[in-house]
């Protein structure tokens, strides 16, 4: 049990470090990684970064919309 304490908050960080730099190649504030902490927020947020434009992206590049 006493491992699961250990490694739950590494597990945390490491998604945490993930998602802020995804953000940051994706030209959006990697502070926007903080919605990862709350419950339905995240959901909601994954998609509307999906969807929404890039601005770390080229103008060529075609972003689907």
């Amino acid at each position: 049990m006493a491992l699961f304490f250990i490694l739950l908050p590494v597990y945390i960080l490491f998604c945490l470090w993930l998602g802020f730099r995804i953000l940051r190649k994706a030209g959006l504030d990697g502070r926007w990684v903080v919605a990862l902490l709350v419950p339905v927020l995240n959901i909601i947020m994954i998609w509307v970064f999906a969807f929404s434009r890039w601005p770390g992206l080229r103008e060529d590049v075609d972003q689907g919309f």
